[in-house]
């Protein structure tokens, strides 16, 4: 178990079958549900069964795998939830990123024209930066990969 792994949170609670929930796939790795306040109908989440709160606690096969689950998630929410016309994929990794329950999760999100969701930008996001601050982020970036 992770340092900061709460056992107690609301997926590892479906997870031991503690809570009821609405399952669409499992196997040994993933259990998807549909989410309990869609976003839209066929808002599901994809859950690895591992004791992980951020996607960097997640080793490089499952972290691949959560995507490729979530792939066929998609697959399935553009053919069957009404009105889907696009998907978002979606990790809030960490509670700053809007992560509300401590397990890693992706969120697979049917959209539509004029659903009423979308991403929120403050005055200070989206602005151009200066070459200099630009070039000084890149190598630092570089050198931590």
């Amino acid at each position: 178990m992770k340092a900061n792994y709460d056992p107690h949170n609301i997926f590892a609670k479906i997870l031991r079958g503690e809570l009821p929930c609405y399952r669409l796939y499992e196997d040994e790795n993933f259990l998807v549900i549909l989410d309990i306040a869609p976003v839209n109908p066929g808002h599901a989440l994809v859950i690895p069964k591992v004791e992980a709160v951020l996607v960097g606690e997640l080793d490089a096969q499952t972290a691949g795998q959560l995507l490729q689950v979530g792939q066929r998630v998609g697959e399935a929410v553009r053919k069957v939830s009404p009105r889907c016309e696009g998907v978002n994929f979606w990790i809030a990794d960490g509670a700053s990123a809007g992560q509300e329950v401590p397990h890693v999760h992706l969120h697979v999100i049917p959209r539509f024209s004029g659903d009423g969701f979308g991403w929120k930008s403050g005055p200070q996001n989206r602005q151009p930066q200066d070459a200099a601050r630009q070039t000084a982020l890149a190598d630092a970036l570089r050198k931590a990969l």
